[in-house]
Formats: structure tokens, C-alpha cells, sequence
């Protein structure tokens, strides 16, 4: 085994077992790391070996081949994960990485749906689960989309989140949910009274749904068990088009930012909506500053004085 295979195997090890990564987060690692590496090959130095010039030169190459900011940003970041494992072990007396400053980009504003048309969508959601033309596994199939966007936009699950929930949360009849997230850890979530009763109506249903267990909420046949992330966006376009929604407007993240996006612009503080997404830095939740913006733009508009004094005196009522 190679010098850089050892301290990879070693750095995915950490994450892994330290930092409870993924699957998927561990196989973003790998792709850029596994790219880093080659290209660094190509100049004749090895990733574990890599100098800070060496790491500029690599993502000044990125930029003339057209890496989006955001790409060479995630990049820079597999990079400075990995060489401040090195450096912590001791099996590198610096971090090359520390002098490097990252790409600027702007972020951006997410996509979200008005709450007419989450009220569109889960309207259309539930005239399907409630058809009485539906029979066994299309009316399970019926009230299982009922259930997840009820319980999606009820409470701003990851869509990893929610396609994973337990068959326990069944048996829990208080307003909060235990949810497994990032890195491993668990959150409170509260469930509203319309995605508990839709959660309910499904759990009638379930075993129509092939794959039935008493492990998952959502069970499917798949390698995990429960029903794939993949498989409920595409129902999700699905329903979105009988709602009469463009289907490119949304998917499960989408419903996850207008959750966030809603609670604020009625009221909710940024660190209760932290809390409820289960992000572990206000900074990820602060791409919903646009919506506190327009609220208190909203408010002085409104309710200052001088607001409606500028106002009289444009329309020459002063």
C-alpha cells in the first residue's frame, strides 16, 4: 500500500468512526481527493507530500478549466480536512492548506414555493389518499405521498431524514419526533396534527406496500430497506404536475427551504429555525436572511411614522 492509500484509508476511517460521515459524504471526499491526487500526480508530487504551492498551483488549474466557484470551494475543503487530519496525527509537521484562501462566491438565494402553492401541493396530496376509487397498494402508494409531504413541509426534514424514519415514530403520540441526522445525531422535531393524522392513515395501508417491515416508516424494495431519496422526488414531480406546478420548481429540498423560509417570514427567530433544520451552524441557516430582510423591510414600511409621512407626502396629502 502507497504512502497516500495508507493516510486515505486512515483519514476515512476517522470520519467514518469519529464523525459518523455517510456513505455519500465519505464518497464526496473520495472523488475530490481521488481527483487532487491524480492531478497532483501529473506534476510529479504525491497528495500526502503536497506543498502549499503545489495545492495553489492545483486549484488555479481547476479555475482555468472552468470549475464552478462552489466545485473549487468543496474541493479546497476535502483538501483542508485532509491535511489537518495529517497534521493532527503527526504525520505531517504543517498543514499546506492554512495559507490557501478559498474561492469567493455569492450565496445564493434558494428556490422556494409560496404557501398557496404548498397548500396546492399537499391539497392535491391528499384528494389522491382520500379517492375512494383507490384499492390496496395504489391507495397505500396514495397515502404514503400524503404522509411525506405533509410530514416534510410539517417539519423541514433532510429528505435522507425522512425516508429513513423509524416504524417507532408510530408508537411516539407526543407532538415531537426523534430524528437521526447529519453525522449521526438526534434532534427533537415537532409533528403537527395534520401530518400525525396523515402519517396515521398510512400506517393502515402499509401492509399493502411490498417490503413491508417493522423497521422503516416508508419501507420499499431497495438495498436499504425504505424508500430511495430518488424514488420520492420523482413522485413528488409527479404530484407537483397534477397540482399544476412546474415539476422543475420542485423537489423534496424545495419543500425543506419553503418550511424554513414560511416559519420565518411568520415570525420565527433564525435559531429556532437552526434548531428545527438541524444545522450545526447558524451561518447554513443565514441563506434565509433575504426573507428576514423583507419582513422588516415590511415592518417599517408599515408601522414607522416617518414611513407614512414620506408617503402623504408623495401622493401631496401633507
Amino acid at each position: 500500500m502507497t504512502r497516500d492509500a495508507a493516510h486515505l484509508d486512515a483519514f476515512f476511517e476517522m470520519m467514518a468512526v469519529e464523525r459518523g460521515a455517510s456513505a455519500n459524504t465519505l464518497a464526496a471526499y473520495g472523488r475530490d481527493l481521488d481527483h487532487a491526487r491524480a492531478a497532483l500526480k501529473a506534476g510529479g508530487t504525491s497528495l500526502s507530500e503536497a506543498t502549499t504551492d503545489a495545492l495553489r498551483a492545483y486549484m488555479a488549474g481547476l479555475d482555468t478549466q472552468g470549475f464552478a466557484a462552489s466545485s473549487r470551494q468543496r474541493r479546497l475543503s476535502s483538501l483542508r480536512q485532509f491535511f489537518k487530519f495529517l497534521y493532527a496525527e503527526g504525520r505531517r509537521p504543517d498543514d499546506p492548506t492554512s495559507p490557501i484562501e478559498g474561492s469567493r462566491k455569492e450565496r445564493s438565494i434558494p428556490k422556494i414555493l409560496s404557501e398557496d402553492e404548498v397548500d396546492r401541493l399537499i391539497g392535491e396530496a391528499e384528494a389522491s389518499a382520500g379517492n375512494p376509487e383507490l384499492h390496496g397498494a395504489a391507495l397505500a402508494r396514495a397515502r404514503r405521498m400524503h404522509a411525506l409531504v405533509e410530514i416534510l413541509y410539517a417539519t423541514g426534514l433532510r429528505v435522507s431524514e425522512l425516508v429513513s424514519l423509524p416504524r417507532a415514530v408510530l408508537r411516539s403520540r407526543g407532538r415531537l419526533i426523534v430524528v437521526r441526522g447529519k453525522g449521526n445525531k438526534e434532534r427533537l422535531v415537532p409533528i403537527g396534527e395534520r401530518a400525525r393524522d396523515a402519517m396515521d392513515a398510512f400506517a393502515l395501508s402499509l401492509k399493502d406496500l411490498p417490503g413491508s417491515s417493522e423497521t422503516w416508516l416508508f419501507p420499499a424494495l431497495s438495498d436499504s430497506g425504505h424508500m430511495t431519496r430518488q424514488a420520492f422526488a420523482r413522485d413528488l414531480k409527479d404530484l407537483s404536475v397534477r397540482a399544476g406546478i412546474a415539476p422543475s420548481r420542485v423537489s423534496p429540498h424545495v419543500l425543506r427551504h419553503a418550511f424554513a423560509s414560511h416559519l420565518l417570514q411568520n415570525g420565527a427567530d433564525l435559531r429556532v429555525v437552526q434548531e428545527l433544520l438541524g444545522h450545526a451552524d447558524i451561518g447554513t441557516t443565514q441563506i434565509y436572511t433575504h426573507v428576514l430582510e423583507e419582513r422588516l423591510l415590511a415592518l417599517v414600511t408599515d408601522h414607522h411614522p416617518l414611513s407614512s409621512l414620506a408617503e402623504d407626502r408623495d401622493t401631496g396629502l401633507s
